[in-house]
């Protein structure tokens, strides 16, 4: 049973997982994400219902509470990865233990994806651990499983993408401070000036620009994406030249090229 697990299992991965796992803090930091999400969707819930006169959230309002849930832990995601991903690297060359784990027989590949498979899996669990709270979601009506599954994939995919820009700033970048500076300047590029833009665009489209430049734009904002997958109209509205096509087939096209750029830098400067 050990020697099974120990080919699927690297010394630096389970290392990780022990580190990561086994302190006080990791299932503290879990309990206070469920807090945060549970707060905010039972304020959601309550308020609506206080407005209405049988005191039960409608169909409407559901579909509400599951989109601003959604959102939220979006914003949180954005927030949280490039904390656990962006000082892996560089945080063994502070202590002075990068060049000891060079040395070992892992290849940089192995280190650099067992580093962030182990930062993920953190953010992985705890994302999963919020999945009992669409229950409520589920409860009233509004939202179909598909709908629920494919915002968790695409949360996948975005810790992916966050973190492995977070693995190649720790690389590149000599200290941990900087390093997580420059992630969340990247995360803030995504979110505010693919944002930023499509509204630029959306303005120009008044005056007869063409939408599907605004499409294109807002293709690349993780939030835009986030609403056409629970809202498939919206990314309708944007292409109407081109129904077959949806944001988020631009999103991951263009991001997986980025993501696997950032992880072959990260091999080969570390």
């Amino acid at each position: 049973m050990m020697n099974s697990k120990l080919n699927w299992i690297n010394p630096v991965l389970e290392k990780e997982f022990r580190l990561r796992m086994r302190t006080f803090r990791s299932p503290l930091s879990i309990l206070v994400y469920l807090l945060a999400i549970g707060l905010i969707a039972l304020g959601f819930a309550y308020i609506n219902m206080s407005n209405l006169q049988a005191g039960v959230l409608s169909t409407t309002k559901s579909s509400e509470l599951f989109y601003f849930l959604s959102g939220t832990q979006l914003v949180l995601i954005a927030f949280m990865t490039p904390g656990l991903t962006a000082g892996v690297i560089s945080g063994e060359r502070e202590k002075q233990t990068l060049n000891m784990l060079l040395t070992t027989q892992q290849s940089s590949g192995t280190i650099i994806l067992s580093k962030l498979f182990a930062s993920l899996s953190f953010m992985l669990l705890t994302v999963v651990a919020t999945m009992p709270l669409y229950s409520i979601v589920f409860l009233y009506g509004g939202v179909s499983p598909k709908q629920v599954l494919s915002v968790f994939v695409f949360y996948v995919f975005v810790m992916l993408l966050f973190g492995a820009v977070g693995i190649f700033f720790s690389t590149v970048l000599k200290k941990t401070v900087i390093s997580i500076i420059a992630t969340y300047g990247f995360v803030l590029f995504v979110f505010g000036f693919t944002a930023l833009a499509g509204l630029f665009f959306a303005n120009l489209g008044r005056n007869g620009i063409d939408e599907d430049v605004l499409g294109y734009f807002l293709s690349f904002n993780p939030m835009a994406v986030l609403a056409s997958l629970m809202v498939p109209d919206f990314a309708k509205q944007l292409f109407k030249g081109h129904e077959p096509l949806q944001m988020w087939h631009i999103f991951v096209a263009s991001y997986t090229v980025l993501l696997l750029l950032f992880i072959w830098l990260s091999v080969r400067y570390l």
